[in-house]
């Protein structure tokens, strides 16, 4: 594997391209990552498993600021083949709309749909939702007699709420849990999200917008409020690929398949656990659990 890149890789040259097409399956596979350790783990996961069945070389740029929002356009221009991306995070953040499919099987299937559109196309789910929810410390929880989003809403005024621009800056996002719960807080801070649950806990914000994967719920003394009006929806996680790379790559899209369904929400919250607390490279974490599968190593000549 290439090493990886530290920022948003450059449009390789039209000649270029042209040359390596021209060749069926030569190049480079790039992949994106948002700065998250569950995403750093997926890429991994992805391309250590594609250099296993196919045998190209595959490159990460992980830790790109802004998610989302600067990830989609750069693989529109051609600067990645594919990235990790989550059903309603799409759905709000790429897509924009206004109103959440709640019915999840519609959700994904009015994806494909648009992503066509643009050139795009979701290889499957891979079994997974990382879905949101609100953490504050015990310490703030005990104070204030918070254990669900409508107690938030009542201490809101004395709170300052810490989160991702993805989140913050999306009406959908935010405002729209804001609106539904009625909830006013004293400030809001952006971060980017491997922040968030460090500024928790110094103080520097009082609640922040959690991911049910996430390793530091179990590792901190953190509480995770329960969402009493129902308000998040799942947000199941897969692979977003370039159709053309498909075309590029044959062996890719098979490849791709192989991780759909295969991770559980335990198995990530896991394995972010034993990057985030154990302190275990993200790329060995990786390579464990496809040999836990049977995916790599011995077992997968089998």
């Amino acid at each position: 594997m290439k090493r990886m890149k530290k920022g948003i890789v450059g449009i390789v040259l039209a000649g270029l391209v042209f040359g390596l097409c021209a060749c069926g399956e030569k190049g480079t596979v790039k992949i994106a990552s948002k700065p998250m350790t569950e995403q750093y783990i997926l890429t991994e996961i992805i391309a250590q498993l594609i250099e296993e069945e196919t045998g190209y070389e595959v490159e990460i740029t992980k830790g790109i600021g802004g998610g989302t929002t600067n990830i989609h356009p750069a693989l529109l221009e051609g600067e990645f083949d594919l990235y990790p991306e989550y059903t309603r995070t799409a759905w709000l953040n790429v897509l924009k709309k206004e109103e959440m499919e709640k019915d999840d099987d519609k959700l994904y299937a009015g994806l494909l749909e648009e992503y066509d559109k643009m050139g795009l196309t979701w290889t499957g789910l891979y079994g997974f939702s990382n879905t949101y929810g609100l953490a504050v410390k015990k310490e703030t929880a005990s104070r204030y007699g918070l254990s669900t989003y409508s107690d938030l809403a009542a201490a809101s005024g004395e709170l300052v709420f810490g989160g991702n621009p993805d989140y913050i800056e999306l009406e959908t996002g935010y405002p729209r849990l804001c609106e539904a719960y009625h909830m006013a807080f004293k400030g809001t801070a952006q971060m980017e999200i491997a922040l968030k649950y460090e500024a928790l806990k110094n103080g520097e914000v009082d609640v922040i917008n959690a991911f049910t994967t996430d390793a530091q719920l179990a590792a901190n003394d953190l509480v995770l409020l329960t969402d009493d009006n129902v308000f998040f929806e799942t947000f199941d996680a897969g692979t977003v690929v370039r159709k053309d790379a498909l075309e590029k790559y044959p062996k890719l899209q098979g490849t791709l398949e192989k991780l759909n369904g295969l991770i559980s929400e335990d198995e990530m919250q896991k394995m972010n656990y034993e990057v985030e607390v154990n302190g275990k490279e993200d790329k060995e974490v990786a390579r464990q659990f496809l040999e836990s599968k049977g995916l790599l190593g011995d077992s997968a000549a089998e």
